[in-house]
């Protein structure tokens, strides 16, 4: 019986040699038709089988039809994060910075706007529409790296944190950001700080961030006697307002970290509207990026996110593979922490002096 086999996604030169998809297949122990599932995003996969198959294509050296393109487009594509959600502020630098140093390099940036995360993609590799590729917010379990890897192409994940071998990877550590803005409003003689983050409903990768900007903060809290509480908060008029009667009431916290830079206004107006000032009654720590916080009445005390240098780092780590470089290990990216008009001294330490006198 003859095999019948996806031709669209065979290698180029499919004679003796040339690894082919049921090849894949067989070394993974699933079927040909799961391979191409896989590598096209049609149909989902658990993703234990999704990473056999990454592997498998990885150990072989599996490429589509059209996967090592002979002469170059001119242009880098840039995948947007698969979720609706959106921090205009980041994505606005990101780009920016990353347009900046395509068009210093000789390239164009294509982007890649589809909200299923593979199609789009599939499209732009198998028709080598573009030289290399670019994916924001990559997951551990992204279905966007088996069309990477079969596509041949340069890549480099931003936020993958480096697990995915043969290609390039950027993350951000947050686990400093977090101490540091525990440390910061101790300094200041904070005993009470809430957290209020982002949804608790965000994919597994952005949490992964979450978490580890929570083990700082509490971490820290711990170690300076400091009671530390976190809340979800969505970024509403409604559940910024709840949140922060809920927090506030008596006996509150005297300074808020708000992960959320969607959010962050809302908070300042919130804080205003209740006849809240900051920092004179409230202190506030933002994570957020450099403009969100530029636009806000006063400047914040913030973790700046280096969208910026993300940006211009991903375009250069492609390029350097497209002229023949080495992948580059993974690269560690952390926020720092910048002083602002938002945090100062705790209400409590600003009143000790006159009452010791009275």
């Amino acid at each position: 019986m003859t095999k019948i086999r996806d031709v669209a996604d065979e290698p180029a030169g499919g004679g003796r040699g040339a690894v082919t998809i049921t090849d894949v297949a067989n070394a993974a122990g699933v079927s040909a038709s799961t391979v191409s599932y896989v590598i096209t995003g049609k149909r989902t996969i658990s993703p234990a089988t999704r990473r056999r198959v990454e592997e498998t294509i990885r150990t072989l050296g599996y490429r589509r039809r059209g996967g090592s393109p002979a002469s170059r487009a001119g242009v880098l594509a840039v995948a947007v994060p698969l979720h609706g959600e959106r921090h205009l502020g980041l994505e606005m630098e990101f780009f920016s910075a990353a347009a900046g140093a395509a068009r210093e390099l000789g390239f164009d940036l294509l982007l890649i706007t589809d909200d299923e995360g593979t199609a789009g993609l599939h499209r732009v590799t198998a028709a080598a529409l573009a030289d290399a590729v670019i994916v924001l917010d990559a997951g551990d379990d992204d279905p966007r790296v088996p069309v990477l890897l079969a596509s041949g192409r340069p890549a480099v994940l931003i936020g993958a944190p480096g697990q995915h071998r043969g290609l390039a990877s950027v993350t951000l550590d947050f686990t400093p950001a977090g101490r540091a803005c525990l440390t910061h409003l101790a300094d200041l003689g904070h005993r009470s700080v809430a957290h209020l983050g982002p949804s608790a409903k965000l994919p597994g990768h952005r949490l992964r961030y979450l978490r580890g900007f929570g083990e700082g903060f509490r971490a820290a809290a711990g170690e300076r006697g400091v009671k530390a509480v976190s809340r979800p908060c969505a970024p509403t008029p409604e559940d910024v307002g709840h949140g922060l009667d809920e927090l506030l009431a008596e006996g509150g916290p005297t300074a808020l970290v708000v992960h959320d830079e969607t959010a962050l206004p809302l908070v300042m107006a919130a804080l205003e509207h209740r006849g809240r000032q900051v920092p004179g009654d409230v202190s506030v720590v933002a994570v957020c990026s450099d403009t969100v916080a530029g636009r806000q009445r006063i400047r914040p005390t913030a973790v700046v996110v280096p969208a910026r240098e993300l940006g211009e780092l991903a375009v250069r780590r492609a390029v350097h593979q497209l002229d023949g470089g080495p992948i580059a290990e993974p690269g560690v990216v952390t926020p720092v922490l910048v002083d602002g008009e938002s945090t100062a001294a705790a209400p409590a330490v600003r009143e000790a002096p006159s009452l010791s006198r009275a």
